[in-house]
This record gives structure tokens, sequence and C-alpha cells, in this order.
């Protein structure tokens, strides 16, 4: 079995995903930090849903909502859009499983800054943006480039929701891990291993990496 083909795609997949959530999620997350109300925690718990979710659960919602008979499934088709069954939709699918682990990430970062920095920088006469991409951002930085790999390694491995709503289209939807289900069921065992092996091989490096990033107190760690 090729094993380029779906390997490519889910690298593309999760690419395009990690480059979403560290858009959203980063302004989401700056966003929940800093609003003081019982309700951030609210929307902080149902924005940590896709973590808990069965995976098919999830691309049914999907199905409801961007299917051709769905509440925005239907208004797309109209444009003749639709990210039924196309790699599309797999980004779709792994952004939302794989944003609230930059989500979570960010906003402990964001939390983390010394919010004496901040008003520093607004003594200054330095404007919120400002504040934001000079101050906040760099301090919350490492915390951030963490929760982005953990992310990728997430995408680059969502099967349930991308199967729902993807489907399995070799060469065209066919994402790493459900090649690796195929192959299974097709009784290739050689290349079931060697795709499991480079997917494997890519997420433990992605957490090894986000490992180095993350504080030792964070980690549960004693500090030096």
């Amino acid at each position: 079995m090729d094993i380029w083909a779906p390997l490519l795609l889910s690298l593309k997949v999760a690419l395009w995903a990690t480059g979403l959530n560290l858009l959203f999620g980063t302004a989401v997350a700056y966003g929940l930090s800093r609003w003081r109300s019982g309700f951030a925690d609210l929307v902080d718990s149902l924005l940590t849903l896709p973590l808990v979710l069965p995976p098919t659960v999830l691309g049914y919602y999907l199905l409801v909502l961007l299917g051709r008979r769905g509440v925005l499934g239907h208004w797309l088709d109209g444009w003749g859009l639709s990210p039924v069954f196309t790699w599309q939709g797999a980004v779709i699918a792994s952004t939302l499983v794989a944003f609230p682990m930059i989500q979570k990430a960010a906003r402990a970062a964001f939390e983390d800054v010394d919010p004496h920095l901040e008003g520093a920088a607004r003594v200054l006469g330095l404007s919120e943006w400002a504040v934001f991409f000079r101050v906040s951002l760099p301090l919350a930085a490492k915390g951030i480039t963490a929760g982005a790999l953990l992310a990728f390694a997430r995408a680059l491995g969502e099967f349930g929701a991308t199967l729902m709503i993807a489907g399995n289209l070799p060469g065209r939807t066919q994402t790493l891990s459900v090649a690796i289900y195929a192959a299974v069921q097709a009784g290739d065992d050689a290349g079931a291993n060697a795709m499991v092996a480079v997917a494997s091989f890519t997420c433990v490096t992605a957490l090894l990496l986000a490992g180095r990033l993350v504080p030792r107190h964070a980690r549960g760690m004693p500090g030096r």
C-alpha cells in the first residue's frame, strides 16, 4: 500500500488545522484569561467538549451541521460549496478535535503573564493591541507553541470525526489514520505497520518538543 499519499494529506490537514487553531485558539484563550466572570469557566468547559466527546458523536454533529440538509450545509450547497467528503472536511474535523489543546495551553500561558508588566506597558502609553503583541503574546509564546505541537499531533491522528465527514476516498480524503484502518481491514499488515511507525514517530517527536516548552512546575516537577 502507498503510504505517501495519506501521509502527505495528513500533514496537509494537520498543518491547516494547527494554523487555524493558532489563530482562533490563541484569541479565544486570551479573551477567557482576561474575562473576569464565572461564565468564563463555563465557556471553557464547552470548548473542551471535543476532548471528551466520542469522535463519532462529533462527526455526527458536523454532518448535521454541514451536510447538504444541514443548517449550514444547505446554505453552502447553494453556493456550490460542500465540505462533506472533501479534504477541507477533514480539516474542519481535525480543527475542532485539536482546538482544546491550544486553547487550554494558551489560556494557562496568558494567565501566567505578570499583570504588572502589562500595566507598566499601558502606563508607558501602549495601546491594548500593542500590549498584547509586545508584552502578553511574547511572554506566553512558549505555552502557545507547546499547545500547537500537541494540537498538531492530535490533528495528525484524528480518525473518527474525519471518517464520518470526509470519508475514506484514497488520494482525496484518506488520511494516515484512516489508511491504517483500511490496511488492517484489507489484511495488509506490512502497510499498516509502516504507517503506524510513521504516525508514532511523528506524534512522539511532537510530544517531546512540547514537553521541553512546558515549564517544569506545569508538569508537576519540583523547581530548581
